[in-house]
């Protein structure tokens, strides 16, 4: 079995155990496939090399099925991790992200994973902007998306954490995920970042979805809401190339918890 190497001497102690932990944990349900883990050192994560072919509709569909299957397996909790830490964004600057364990959807996703973001991005999304952005994290924690389209609430599922399209490798055994950034949290958290960037047949893979974890019609306009954290992210990471989409963003959840009553 041919091997591929992730290295960083500058990553921080502990992230290659921690991405090996939840490659682990995401493969534990033998819902979706997982890259293999070969081996794990102090600055480097040994890899199953895989051979990528080219994404087909029916295999989005599949892979659709499969993610729910995966988000059904369940976590421990909101915010819980499977290794010791952490971390979110890319092995050059990884940052570190609470792993407290919440009950409630609110505590985990506007306490604990968007107010700590927004306010390292103050002075990136300007005044006006910062406080659009703040509003939006109010309605979040006041509820407005607790369940999916304001209909009951949402136990944590087990998810993925970083699932935009460049982390979902398409192979001969369908798609297969790498790079996560695994812990419990919603389901719309991983639909969500595979529609920031426009998966391969997202529709299909949506399709899927649906088809093994029915929801309701309009379950798409709470999306915003599941993917403001990777675009705060991209903020603190990236700088001002994704304020304007933040700020819209911010704009749709607002409208969004009013559309819903809150």
């Amino acid at each position: 079995m041919s091997d591929f190497v992730k290295t960083g001497p500058s990553a921080p102690q502990g992230y290659f155990a921690a991405e090996a932990a939840g490659l682990a944990w995401l493969d534990e349900p033998q819902a979706v496939p997982v890259v293999t883990v070969l081996e794990t050192g102090k600055d480097e994560l040994r890899l199953e090399r895989l051979e990528s072919v080219e994404p087909t509709a029916e295999a989005a569909r599949e892979f659709g099925r499969r993610l729910a299957r995966l988000h059904d397996a369940g976590a421990e909790g909101f915010g819980w991790a499977p290794g010791d830490k952490a971390w979110f964004g890319p092995l050059e600057k990884p940052f570190d992200v609470a792993s407290d364990v919440r009950e409630d959807f609110p505590d985990y996703w506007a306490d604990d994973r968007l107010r700590p973001l927004a306010d390292r991005v103050t002075r990136t999304l300007g005044a006006d902007g910062h406080d659009t952005v703040d509003e939006a994290i109010d309605v979040i924690a006041d509820g407005a998306f607790d369940g999916i389209s304001g209909q009951g609430t949402e136990e944590a599922s087990r998810v993925h954490g970083d699932l935009w399209s460049g982390n979902v490798l398409w192979t001969a055994d369908g798609a297969t995920l790498i790079d996560p950034a695994a812990h419990g949290g919603h389901r719309l958290e991983d639909l969500a970042m595979l529609s920031l960037f426009g998966a391969p047949f997202l529709d299909a893979i949506f399709e899927g979805y649906e088809a093994e974890h029915p929801m309701p019609g309009d379950w798409e306009q709470d999306l915003p809401a599941h993917l403001f954290f990777g675009l705060l992210a991209h903020v603190h990471l990236f700088g001002e190339a994704y304020v304007d989409q933040t700020i819209a963003t911010a704009e749709a959840i607002i409208a969004r918890a009013d559309q819903l009553g809150f």
